[in-house]
């Protein structure tokens, strides 16, 4: 359960980098909020999934999320460079994220 909550966790840290992005520096409403939101309920279940995982594993995996999550929607959304070192890069944050779960007990 611990896994899942990180993910879930995971996709609001996407949430609130996209939601940052268009809020403009915090001077347009309701991305503001939505960034408000979504950083407090992926901390909360950050912190909530930490009382099972490991430190670095849990805050490995959220970061790691985060990052490849906001760089594929940069792409996708907001039609950011999707150079091959730039894919390269995705793809090896996500390995590393693939060896983390697998070298944490569950």
């Amino acid at each position: 359960m611990a896994w899942l909550v990180l993910i879930v966790a995971g996709v609001f840290e996407v949430i609130w980098a996209f939601a940052m992005k268009q809020s403009e520096g915090f001077s347009r409403l309701w991305p503001s909020v939505i960034t408000l939101a979504a950083m407090l309920v992926s901390f909360g279940l950050l912190s909530w999934s930490m009382r099972v995982l490991p430190l670095g594993t849990a805050y490995t995996v959220w970061t790691g999320i985060g990052a490849v999550g906001a760089f594929v929607l940069g792409i996708l959304v907001l039609g950011e460079a999707a150079n091959p070192l730039r894919i390269l890069a995705a793809v090896l944050i996500v390995g590393g994220l693939v060896l983390m779960k697998l070298s944490t007990p569950d």
